[in-house]
């Protein structure tokens, strides 16, 4: 299977979990940006970068790398807190979705997650699929805190409509 293939399988899954979790998914109009969905989570919208995980025996191998061809060559790059909210990988024999935030894997060529046990019986330092359900992301949208509300014109008086009912229903 080609790598462009291995990608669209991954970003598709990953989208039809994310709709399945009760999450909306949107996809970039355009090709080559660093992302390649944002998930709406409610208070939040999180760009995705998607990404085939491999699985190998009792590991599941997901690389974080990015790569494209420039006049130069390849440039290979991985990517930051700044481009996106994390990755999103896609194991096809375990039919399992991955949030991996970007804060604790920024930097990193490629990661390993276990899925089954080490043969030695390590348990320190060990990351585990288990620990990172795409499922997660809800959690994300819980933890902004504040007032979220659009101010509108300034000065407010400026406009002569009203808030909908709706709108000032979610104020409270």
């Amino acid at each position: 299977m080609t790598p462009g293939r291995k990608g669209a399988i991954a970003e598709a899954a990953i989208a039809a979990q994310a709709i399945r979790l009760g999450f909306d998914v949107y996809r970039p109009v355009s090709e080559g940006g660093r992302y390649d969905l944002i998930i709406d989570v409610g208070p939040r919208l999180l760009r995705a970068q998607c990404k085939w995980a491999a699985r190998r025996g009792d590991v599941l191998v997901v690389r974080l790398r990015t790569s494209r061809l420039t006049p130069h060559g390849y440039l290979r790059t991985t990517c930051t807190a700044a481009e996106i909210d994390g990755v999103a990988a896609y194991c096809m024999p375990l039919d399992r979705c991955l949030w991996l935030p970007i804060e604790e894997f920024a930097g990193q060529g490629h990661l390993h997650l276990r899925i089954g046990p080490t043969r030695n019986r390590q348990r320190s330092g060990v990351k585990w699929a288990r620990s990172y359900p795409l499922g997660a992301i809800a959690q994300l949208g819980e933890r902004v805190t504040g007032s979220h509300e659009v101010g509108g014109s300034n000065p407010p008086s400026s406009t002569s409509q009203r808030p909908s009912s709706r709108a000032a229903s979610s104020r409270v």
